[in-house]
C-alpha cells in the first residue's frame, strides 16, 4: 500500500491491533516494497497442460480493436472519463503457466507483446456502492486480492464485482509483515485466508500477493503458500497514489506491467473517492496508450 493511505475508512472490532499496522501502508512501506514495491525478479513458471473446461470469465472487454458502443462511451461519459481501447483477445498460449505442485513463481508482470496492464486492488477496506456501480458500467477488469479481516464484516460487497467475472485472491488474513512472523504464522495466515475466502467467494484463490511485497521471495514464504494453495506469489511493476502512479523503475508503463490500486476512501485519499482515484487511474493508464487486460486470462492454471 503506498504512503499517502494512513487511516481507514471503517473501524474493526476484530484484529484491531493488526489493521493499525495496516493503515500505515501495504505496498509501497517496508519488507521487499520500501517504496518501490517488492523485488521484480521472477521464478519462471514451467508449462503445464490446459485445465478442461477453462473459459475467460464474464465482464471482459468487447470484440477486441472494436470501437467503443454509443452506449458503451455514455456509460464512460457518466463518470466524466473516455473509453478506453478494448484490450485483445486473451491469447490462447498464456505467458504464465502453473504447476500443481513444486515451488510457486514470484511475478510483478507477464511477459507480452499486447500494449496492455493488469490492475490488481488489494486489502478491501474500502466499500464504496459507487464502485460497484463504475464497474459495473465500465467492465473494467481488476483481481481482488482480499484480506480476510478486512473485508470479513461486509464479504457480501465484494460479490457483485466478482459476478463481472473480477476473481478474488488472497491477501492474508491480518495483513502482518510476512517476513517478520515465524513459519507457522506464516502458513496460518494464508491457509486461514484460503480457507475463508473459498468458502465466501465458492472459488479457491490461485494467486497470493503477502503484504507491502514483503518476503516474496523467501522460501519459507514460499513454502507456506505452497501448503495453503495459491500457487503464484503477484508483486508489481507500479502502484496507484491520488492522482498518479508510482513507479519502481524508469516513468512510464510497459506491455504487461501490474499495476497495484488499494480499496481506499475519502480519509485515505486526501478528500478523493474510490471512483475518483479509479478514474484518474484509468486516464494514467490511456495517457500512454494502454488498454486493460484481466490477469487471469493470461494465467494458464494448473491442470485439475
Amino acid at each position: 500500500m503506498s504512503r499517502d493511505g494512513r487511516s481507514r475508512t471503517r473501524t474493526y472490532a476484530a484484529g484491531a491491533v493488526a489493521l493499525l499496522a495496516f493503515a500505515t501502508a501495504c505496498g509501497d512501506n517496508g519488507g521487499a516494497g520500501g517504496g518501490k514495491a517488492a523485488p521484480a525478479a521472477t521464478t519462471p513458471a514451467s508449462a503445464a497442460p490446459r485445465p478442461s473446461g477453462a473459459a475467460t470469465p464474464t465482464g471482459a472487454a468487447a470484440t477486441p480493436g472494436a470501437a467503443p458502443a454509443a452506449a458503451d462511451a455514455a456509460a464512460w461519459a457518466k463518470w466524466n472519463l473516455t473509453p478506453l481501447a478494448p484490450a485483445p483477445a486473451p491469447p490462447a498460449d498464456k505467458p504464465i503457466k502453473l504447476e500443481r505442485t513444486g515451488p510457486v513463481p514470484v511475478f510483478s508482470d507477464v511477459k507480452t507483446s499486447d500494449k496492455v496492464v493488469f490492475i490488481t486492488i488489494d486489502d478491501g477496506a474500502e466499500k464504496d456502492p459507487k464502485f460497484v456501480e463504475m464497474l459495473t458500467d465500465l467492465k473494467v477488469p481488476i483481481s481482488m486480492f482480499l484480506t480476510r479481516d478486512i473485508v470479513k464484516n461486509d464479504y457480501a460487497y465484494f460479490k457483485p464485482l466478482q459476478a463481472l467475472g473480477n476473481h478474488v485472491q488472497n491477501h492474508t488474513v491480518d495483513h502482518p509483515v510476512m517476513s517478520k512472523i515465524p513459519a507457522e504464522k506464516q502458513k496460518s495466515e494464508i491457509c486461514d485466508a484460503q480457507s475463508a475466502l473459498t468458502q465466501q467467494y465458492g472459488t479457491a484463490p490461485l494467486l497470493f500477493r503477502p503484504p507491502f511485497g514483503d518476503g516474496a521471495n523467501t522460501p519459507t514464504l514460499n513454502t507456506s503458500v505452497q501448503q495453503c494453495g495459491p500457487r503464484a506469489i503477484v508483486l508489481w511493476r507500479e502502484s496507484m497514489q491520488i492522482h498518479g502512479m508510482q513507479y519502481q523503475s524508469g516513468d512510464k508503463l510497459k506491455p504487461g506491467d501490474i499495476v497495484l490500486a488499494h480499496f481506499r476512501g475519502p480519509k485515505e485519499l486526501k478528500g478523493s473517492t474510490m471512483t475518483q482515484m479509479f478514474g484518474e487511474l484509468l486516464a494514467r493508464i490511456q495517457e500512454q496508450g494502454f488498454s486493460v487486460a484481466r490477469l487471469e486470462d493470461y494465467i494458464q492454471a494448473p491442470a485439475s
